[in-house]
């Protein structure tokens, strides 16, 4: 073979040398990101939908971060409305005790004692806090950020004023006077028990809301992490295949330079010496 011919299977070789390298590179790559479109050059479209997936993910898990976040807040503020249902049935027993015929002024006083005191832990239930922030003075909206938009859970005035169990000047409207004062009284505590319970559904109503919006989002979440998973995925078995075929073929490319290599040396040197016999030749005659 000539020198060129061995020249044309040498450049033959080296690309395929460098087919089997750039193969068993991507090969490697995507075995080791787990990604078939670990960039947009490995295939634009699909790699522009798994980011935009990848983006989805982050919205729908931030949502769910958010309802479990606010369904948190909410469940502090059940509890004192809770405690405050608790506290103004334990007023109308009160009451009602008030009421009986065999009281004295000294049982009636203590009576007295004991409503201010129920009115004193009413107003401390409203004051509860989330992260610093007032929920239960009537101040408090609660906006819940989602995935498709907002939700705005309202929580009302569950103070003694809100209630109107004091005045506008914080002095008690419950007297236990009269038959007549305890009877308005026990009509203002049904009112406040029933302002109260209103409010205890409103939040139960909300909280089962973000616990049916949390479970959407998770199933969103594993939904579009399977689509990216079908859509990118590397399948292992097979890409090890194609690796070890890509450097079964850089081996083969690499001998076969090797093999060029030494037949252009050969010829070199014989093509020397027959310059050099012809030189000597030529001096000679």
């Amino acid at each position: 073979m000539s020198i060129g011919g061995v020249m044309g299977g040498l450049n033959q070789s080296l690309n395929n040398l460098n087919r089997a390298q750039s193969t068993q590179a991507q090969s490697i790559q995507r075995i080791s990101t787990g990604s078939k479109y670990y960039n947009a050059g490995q295939g634009a479209s699909e790699y522009a939908i798994i980011q935009r997936m990848y983006n989805n993910i982050g919205s729908v898990a931030q949502s769910n971060s958010n309802t479990q976040t606010a369904n948190s807040m909410l469940n502090v503020a059940a509890g004192a409305v809770g405690n405050t249902v608790s506290s103004l049935s334990s007023l109308k027993q009160t009451l009602i005790s008030a009421a009986n015929g065999t009281n004295g002024s000294q049982d009636i006083g203590a009576l007295q004692k004991s409503v201010n005191q129920t009115l004193s832990q009413i107003n401390s239930n409203s004051q509860v806090t989330y992260n610093g922030q007032q929920l239960l003075d009537g101040s408090q909206s609660l906006l819940v950020a989602g995935y498709n938009g907002y939700e705005t859970v309202n929580l009302g005035d569950m103070s003694t004023k809100g209630l109107g169990l004091t005045d506008s000047d914080g002095n008690s409207t419950i007297k236990l006077g009269s038959l007549e004062d305890l009877g308005s009284a026990i009509e203002t505590v049904d009112s406040a028990l029933n302002t109260a319970l209103d409010q205890a559904t409103n939040i139960g109503a909300a909280q089962q809301g973000l616990d049916y919006q949390s479970s959407n989002y998770v199933t969103m979440e594993e939904s579009l992490y399977d689509a990216v998973s079908t859509i990118g995925d590397t399948d292992i078995a097979a890409e090890s295949v194609n690796n070890a075929s890509a450097n079964s073929q850089s081996q083969i490319a690499l001998w076969a330079i090797k093999q060029g290599m030494q037949s252009m040396s050969q010829q070199t040197l014989a093509g020397l010496n027959n310059h050099s016999r012809g030189a000597a030749f030529g001096m000679l005659s």
